[in-house]
């Protein structure tokens, strides 16, 4: 087993601290690398996850104690100048009458966590604007396959967080399972894009569409939306229709953007090439 320095993960050289010192230490940290204010930073995750782990061993009075007699232990292996037991050691010893191989046994008992495993699911605009339940399959510490199963609520943002508690690795010596953090991933697709809050969507026009103007019927997000397209539009002009764009933490709705994109036939049957050259004459 690794040993984890918790007193070092809390900021500290020593094991002369206070409970409240511990508490300080813990809060100023569990500030700086919570995952809400480091969204898909897994270093902090990691960092995160050792800091609760180190306050819940040094918080606890017995735990703490079985846990010194490990740091003592690896503190004095870090002193290469020290081959013989430290002072510090043979008190403890002195005190708590247990011999090196006790201690050894006291460090094997320790609670370890099991490892978070992290992953992403992706998802359509539609998906995420309505809500959809998922299953993802991942292997397991054994070789095995299997499956879990989500919901994404209506609503989800991209890189919104899914947490499964104790769907991760397993803990050790009583240690809580690990996590299973899946992060939304929304897709764009080529006819819809999520801007924020907004929504941008092309519309493909027929060039005598564009030209006379028309009037578009658009399917979007299980409702239908008239567009009128004036006569004379261009390829990429942008439409602006208010309260039809993306779900807003405050349930209102962003806008939808209308990108205009006109169509020329790259092949030409007889009729319409001579169509097209009708116009062209009338033009000159």
């Amino acid at each position: 087993m690794i040993f984890k320095d918790y007193y070092k993960i809390l900021g500290f050289e020593t094991n002369k601290i206070s409970v409240d010192d511990i508490r300080n230490a813990y809060r100023e940290k569990a500030k700086k690398y919570h995952p809400d204010v480091n969204v898909g930073d897994s270093y902090s995750e990691e960092v995160f996850k050792d800091i609760n782990e180190a306050y819940r061993i040094l918080s606890n009075d017995k735990l703490r104690r079985k846990y010194d007699f490990s740091w003592y232990r690896y503190a004095g292996r870090k002193n290469k100048n020290k081959q013989r037991k430290s002072i510090k050691e043979m008190i403890i010893d002195l005190l708590f009458g247990e011999s090196v191989k006790e201690r050894k046994k006291e460090e094997e008992k320790l609670p370890v966590y099991g490892e978070d495993i992290v992953t992403k699911v992706d998802i359509s605009i539609e998906e995420a604007f309505f809500g959809v339940n998922k299953a993802i399959k991942l292997k397991t510490t054994q070789g095995r396959d299997a499956t879990f199963s989500f919901k994404i609520p209506a609503g989800a943002r991209n890189n919104d967080k899914i947490r499964m508690i104790g769907k991760g690795k397993r803990g050790q010596n009583g240690g809580k399972n690990g996590d299973l953090i899946v992060y939304v991933n929304i897709q764009n697709s080529k006819r819809l894009k999520i801007i924020g809050n907004d929504l941008e969507l092309t519309l493909k026009l027929e060039a005598w569409e564009a030209a006379l103007g028309t009037r578009k019927n658009i399917e979007l997000l299980g409702e239908s939306i008239n567009v009128i397209i004036p006569e004379g539009t261009s390829s990429g002009e942008i439409f602006e229709i208010r309260g039809k764009g993306y779900i807003n933490s405050d349930s209102s709705r962003g806008n939808l953007y209308v990108v205009t994109q006109i169509i020329i036939p790259k092949k030409l049957n007889d009729k319409e090439k001579a169509l097209y050259e009708q116009i062209e004459k009338a033009r000159k």
